[in-house]
């Protein structure tokens, strides 16, 4: 089993600078997306300190520890990368005036023979495009989601609703996050998007059903999300990544080693 990548930022049509950020490591079938936020230029350095940390050192695990370690290991590794991103971000914000308050939504995919075990903090996203039918594998951390949760608000008035973006959990505001991770099975001809809000606020599920379906290419077909992205107001930055799921077998595996701190 083999996967392609594409993965893009746009600053979108009504921000001067990008808080969004992507890290992609292809030989060991890692992707990673984040949404900053915080004061002055501070969303941006939160966003780039969680991609970049978690994909090089996650990358690294990955790299030893390739198909032998089990999914439990994965998870594991993958909690202790986040942990250490969240506290390098959490302690940047309090050694730094400039940077306090700052933060970050996370999704982060890791793809092996088989399964995709995605772990996600905030309101970033990621859906699974499969057999014609498009599903949001992820589930925001927001105050609008538990609103509906709750059933005081409906999925339709939601999508008017002025809590869009006030979310409930993220990288580095405290001194420790808990990465939600969820196990999926994959099979060959599945494409996943990871995406920021600037992407699903601007598009709803439908939309986004129809351009994976008309562009087959992973670059066409995320030219096409952002540029609806910004044709339907473009008023965040937009980020995301692609990754469509091919037939054939996994390269043997090598000898894994302990993740530690």
């Amino acid at each position: 089993m083999s996967f392609e990548f594409f993965h893009a930022v746009d600053t979108g049509r009504s921000r001067t600078n990008n808080e969004d950020s992507v890290a992609v490591d292809e030989a060991n079938a890692l992707a990673v997306l984040a949404d900053g936020m915080g004061g002055y230029n501070a969303g941006e350095v939160a966003s780039g300190m969680a991609t970049s940390f978690i994909c090089t050192e996650l990358g690294r695990w990955l790299a030893q520890a390739a198909q032998r370690a089990s999914d439990l290991e994965v998870r594991r590794a993958m909690d202790i990368c986040v942990d250490n991103a969240n506290r390098a971000i959490f302690n940047a914000a309090n050694a730094n005036p400039q940077y306090a308050g700052m933060g970050t939504t996370l999704v982060v995919a890791v793809f092996r023979e088989g399964q995709l075990r995605l772990g996600h903090v905030g309101d970033s996203r990621a859906y699974r495009w499969r057999g014609g039918q498009l599903n949001q594998i992820t589930r925001d951390h927001s105050l609008l989601q538990e609103q509906i949760d709750a059933g005081l608000i409906t999925p339709e008035q939601a999508a008017f609703s002025a809590n869009k973006n006030l979310v409930t959990r993220a990288v580095g505001v405290e001194d420790t996050v808990l990465l939600e991770t969820h196990l999926h099975e994959v099979q060959p001809g599945d494409v996943y998007l990871m995406c920021s809000d600037g992407l699903s606020d601007m598009l709803d599920d439908p939309m986004i059903a129809r351009l994976l379906q008309t562009h087959d290419a992973l670059p066409a077909a995320g030219k096409a999300l952002i540029d609806a992205a910004n044709e339907a107001g473009g008023k965040d930055n937009i980020a995301l990544i692609l990754v469509r799921v091919a037939g054939g077998s996994a390269a043997p595996g090598r000898p894994w080693w302990k993740f530690g701190r």
